[in-house]
């Protein structure tokens, strides 16, 4: 979602701050801005679509200043463009914020008199009411108190004043970071957004407010000054770069094998064949799992129910996070509600955590962010290791959940006695393969290309898969429509002849997920009835069904033979640079699809 950077320093900051825009871009955005603050004035520059239409804006009308705050906008409240770009300024205040002020029309209507809105959004009250309470006289920590107080929804948002050469940062409810640099410090939404400058990164806690200058920072809660831990971030410049790829959606898909190697070394003790996690909340006594999720993640979980199921013996329920809250939900003691999101700061996903805590359930989590908010509520959490992940569609973070589930459906099948030691052994050499899988993989894509340029026209296109391979078939729809915008489906193939197949005919690809397994017959009699209709199918495959559907395919992409547990991380790679290189031969924007956001931190 939107992204926030502050600077405080002794230098000139507008040229780093368009920088480090460029590293927020990631989050997804549709217009951007900056303010900093010259003999006491605040001057800002705005402009709506891609950051370099704002870069030519400070070409033709250059500014200068060693403070300021920048944002780069995804749209909730008014459309993008330039008037309801951040930062929103008065005569005294300038704001930059991320989230959503739910009571913004009550503000609007109490402060009437006293000032008149230039744009639409919720976002520029905030600037009125702070400048409402420094006219009334109150010091800066009693405005920020009071603002908190009088903003109802999950905000984060950076403050300059006219006459201060101070950075405010004040956080309830979305992410919002510390940075520590030498004569200078700094505020942004994420670790990746503070990459270029430091390593030395703190994360405010909701009600946290920062008074930040070149020198030093002060955290305040409640009136209070508290100390929040500096980390060491481990996001580098390197790892934020594309690396020579043209795309970080394609270097991220390339780096698949890397990250699961890394978490793989990271869960396993390669010599002994047995499991590094420690966790007293996988034991014997969880007889129920509750997962919750959004998008790709809930994909993940809809594997992983099968895993779960097959290897520990265990009932999987399976809710997208933006649902899980509004039904009547019926916990067990023996109930384990894992949490899955890349980011960690996914504010449907924390609502619905926050609900299960406060139920006092067993809740445990699974992100990439180690410091990230749902990281930091769970009772127990699992970071992944795939790295900094820039594309909005996600690739490598998907596949370390898959590889992460995948590893603790085992380690809880060996807990419930379900699985033998033997058997560990030999399921932990399947996971060690999984690398040199992906790798065979990725090295056949000038298939997936070739495949891709022969569909890309397609106004429709339809995945059918069964098992595992129906929740990859979903993933598949959605990662085509993200970054493509062709209207994709996911369906269970069984389910075709209830609707589906109407849809069917010459200018409709089907692409068909069916490794071999025992739902293979099945599968491939249902693209039967597709191809009976004229349907062109691309069928996605190990070498053994390649020879059973060749008769009825248009193009068979086959990967490597592996095991079933395998096969649903392996079959993601094909998926993924289907959509990829279908979205480049349209010329769609890959990394920053258009109405996407990388981190969804409003609800």
């Amino acid at each position: 979602m939107c992204g926030i950077l502050g600077i405080v320093s002794k230098k000139d900051i507008i040229s780093p701050m368009v920088e480090g825009l460029k590293k927020l871009a990631y989050r997804g955005y549709d217009s951007s801005g900056l303010a900093t603050i010259n003999n006491k004035t605040i001057i800002k520059r705005r402009a709506s679509g891609k950051i370099e239409n704002l870069e030519k804006i400070l070409s033709s009308n250059p500014i200068k200043g060693n403070i300021g705050i920048a944002h780069t906008r995804w749209a909730t409240h008014g459309v993008p463009n330039e008037t309801n770009a951040h930062p929103h300024a008065t005569n005294r205040v300038a704001i930059v914020h991320n989230g959503i002020i739910e009571n913004y029309k009550d503000i609007i209507a109490s402060l009437k008199s006293k000032f008149l809105l230039d744009s639409e959004t919720d976002s520029e009250v905030i600037a009125h009411l702070f400048t409402s309470y420094l006219e009334d006289g109150l010091d800066i920590n009693e405005a920020v108190m009071k603002l908190i107080d009088s903003l109802n929804g999950a905000f984060a948002i950076g403050i300059l004043i006219s006459n201060q050469n101070r950075l405010i940062a004040v956080r309830k409810g979305s992410p919002l970071a510390i940075g520590y640099g030498d004569n200078q410090n700094y505020i942004g939404s994420d670790a990746v957004g503070l990459a270029p400058y430091t390593k030395k990164i703190s994360y405010l806690e909701d009600g946290d407010w920062a008074v930040l200058d070149f020198e030093k920072v002060q955290i305040f809660n409640k009136g209070r000054e508290v100390k929040r831990e500096i980390n060491f971030t481990n996001v580098s410049r390197l790892s934020i770069e594309k690396g020579g790829f043209k795309h970080y959606m394609h270097k991220e898909i390339h780096e698949q094998p890397t990250a699961i190697g890394e978490t793989l070394k990271s869960y396993i003790d390669l010599d002994r064949k047995t499991f590094n996690i420690t966790s007293s909340l996988f034991n014997k006594d969880i007889n129920r799992i509750t997962m919750v999720a959004c998008g790709t993640s809930s994909y993940a979980c809809r594997v992983a129910r099968f895993w779960f199921e097959k290897l520990a013996n265990i009932p999987v329920h399976i809710d997208i996070a933006s649902e899980y809250r509004y039904r009547n939900i019926i916990h067990s003691e023996d109930e384990l509600v894992m949490f899955i999101s890349q980011s960690g700061e996914t504010r449907d996903t924390i609502a619905c955590l926050e609900e299960v805590k406060k139920a006092k359930i067993k809740n445990f989590s699974i992100v990439n962010v180690s410091d990230s908010s749902i990281a930091r509520l769970s009772d127990d959490t699992i970071v992944t290791l795939a790295g900094p992940e820039i594309g909005v569609a996600s690739t490598k973070a998907f596949t370390t959940q898959l590889f992460t589930l995948l590893t603790l459906a085992i380690k809880l099948g060996v807990i419930k006695n379900q699985i033998s030691l033997k058997e560990e052994k030999e399921l932990i050499d399947e996971l060690i393969e999984i690398p040199s899988l992906m790798n065979k993989t990725l090295d056949k894509e000038s298939e997936i290309r070739s495949i891709a340029s022969e569909i890309y026209t397609a106004k429709d296109i339809l995945y059918i898969g069964r098992g595992e391979s129906h929740a990859i078939a979903l993933e598949g729809a959605l990662k085509l429509k993200e970054i493509s915008y062709i209207h994709a489906e996911g369906y269970a193939a069984g389910e075709l002849k209830h609707g589906p197949i109407a849809l069917v005919d010459e200018n409709v690809p089907i692409i068909g997920i069916l490794p071999t397994n025992k739902l293979f017959d099945k599968t491939a009699s249902n693209l039967a009835e597709v191809y009976a209709r004229g349907g062109k199918i691309i069928g996605i495959t190990d070498e053994v069904g390649a020879k059973k559907i060749d008769d009825i395919s248009s193009h068979i992409f086959t990967i490597e033979k592996c095991s079933q547990i395998c096969q649903p991380i392996i079959l993601t790679i094909p998926i993924q640079l289907l959509a990829y290189h279908i979205a480049v031969f349209k010329g769609t924007d890959v990394d920053q699809p258009r109405n996407l956001a990388k981190s969804v931190t409003v609800e």
